[in-house]
């Protein structure tokens, strides 16, 4: 599309929102940007986007009229069954979302990661892998600055690593990433979609444009088939994919490439988060010994069972991240000791009865927090289960439970709005508790320590 003098509806003023505004005003469109929400970083953006010449209206509670627009992009965060999508949709407006808006001027290979889990460290790694190969390489998406931000360099690179949401995938047509992973699904934001399939059916848009040439790396518990690119698959777990496990290493249809052993990844999460960076980084030519030294000198980021440190005997560790109940079965897996688990938070209608088993088998104690504890105590019968209405409350108790040898681990399962302001705002929370209890407060943290 041609954007000059173009009409365009940026809905959203958050951090895709500004840099969708910059994007559009650098190709001579007229932005207006709207927003329902007010508060100072919203207030802070919209100063940004009005300098570089953006109408921008905040607290806004009426819909716009779409006959004022010849295009409306729309932020991840906004529902499109709600609100204003709906209306211009039926009014023949076309809605974009920020990845498929930026896509149309990227100018390097693309490389995706989706999945319910493990999108961000996926992400990171593929990324350092790519640069240890000495490619010019940056990440983006939910990851870093927003696509649109990033694409007026994009020339210059070897590729563009993105980490993307089904969010971002609904409203995408011609987004065709040169590499993409699928890491991973379990039902997740179903306060956002009608069923599980609909979820999906928005994640298997990534694939939804890719050719011969492309390389899909997939999870092989997904088992899809039909897609139109070449396809690689990767198992920690099952055998038969093109990169498995043996021990630490991981093998590559039967001969090791990569050693997880000198790495902070710990568990088989990690582990096939580390397969697709392997996958990606042989796909664009870089040397073993380069992938090797990118796996081993990776930092996961934090809230992502994040090492906070110990004191008698009681390890604590802040996997904030996890925001549904696949994640923290993830993290319990990855545990060798017993744990009290603080978990609980915003209601995402999304079931813990089949934790049950797992968390039987490794909880001591469960402290719940959030609007999701009185259903997290219904759904795990047999589990000591305590309430605490503050994160330093839940980590006194958490303390209390706990036995020389076991972990304190956050790992939520829900989002965090009922209490806080974000996932990372959770886990800074849980790591000031934490450091209080270890009697080191100005300890950093160390991600993934062992």
């Amino acid at each position: 599309m041609e954007f000059v003098g173009k009409r365009v509806l940026v809905m959203g003023a958050g951090r895709s929102g500004l840099a969708a505004t910059g994007l559009l005003r650098d190709q001579g469109a007229r932005v207006t940007v709207i927003d329902a929400a007010t508060n100072e970083r919203l207030e802070a953006n919209a100063a940004r986007m009005r300098a570089l010449g953006a109408d921008v209206r905040l607290g806004v509670r009426d819909h716009p009229a779409p006959s004022a627009f010849d295009l409306a992009v729309v932020s991840p965060g906004i529902d499109p069954r709600r609100g204003w999508v709906p209306s211009l949709e039926s009014a023949g407006v076309p809605v974009w979302s920020e990845l498929e808006l930026a896509w149309g001027h990227c100018r390097c290979p693309v490389v995706a990661v989706t999945g319910t889990n493990g999108k961000t460290t996926t992400t990171e790694l593929c990324d350092a892998v790519l640069r240890a190969g000495r490619l010019q390489s940056r990440a983006a998406g939910n990851i870093g600055d927003a696509l649109s931000g990033e694409v007026a360099d994009s020339g210059a690179l070897d590729a563009l690593v993105v980490e993307v949401s089904s969010f971002q995938l609904e409203r995408c047509r011609t987004f065709r990433p040169r590499v993409a992973a699928f890491l991973n699904f379990t039902p997740d934001h179903m306060d956002r979609y009608d069923s599980a399939g609909d979820y999906l059916g928005a994640k298997m848009k990534i694939f939804a444009n890719m050719g011969a040439e492309d390389l899909a790396i997939v999870n092989a518990s997904l088992g899809l088939t039909g897609l139109r690119s070449r396809v690689e698959t990767f198992s920690a777990r099952l055998s038969g994919s093109d990169y498995g496990l043996s021990g630490k290493r991981i093998m590559r249809r039967g001969a090791a490439v990569a050693d997880l052993g000198t790495t902070r990844l710990i568990g088989p999460h990690n582990a096939e988060n580390a397969m697709v960076a392997v996958a990606v980084g042989l796909f664009f030519g870089v040397g073993s010994k380069e992938i090797q030294a990118a796996l081993s000198g990776y930092v996961p980021a934090p809230h992502r069972c994040e090492w906070v440190g110990e004191a008698g005997g009681v390890a604590f560790i802040n996997d904030s991240k996890a925001t549904n109940p696949d994640a923290v079965a993830v993290a319990l897996e990855s545990q060798e000791r017993p744990v009290v688990l603080i978990a609980g938070g915003s209601d995402k209608r999304l079931p813990f009865e089949p934790l049950a088993e797992m968390v039987k088998r490794k909880v001591r104690a469960a402290v719940l927090i959030g609007q999701t504890a009185d259903q997290i105590e219904r759904a795990w019968p047999g589990v000591r289960c305590v309430r605490a209405t503050s994160m330093a409350l839940a980590v006194e108790m958490a303390r209390a439970e706990a036995r020389a040898g076991d972990v304190v681990l956050l790992s939520p399962g829900c989002a965090s709005f009922d209490m806080f302001r974000d996932y990372a705002d959770r886990g800074e929370q849980f790591k000031v508790a934490a450091r209080k209890i270890l009697g080191v407060p100005d300890y950093r943290g160390e991600a993934a320590k062992k």
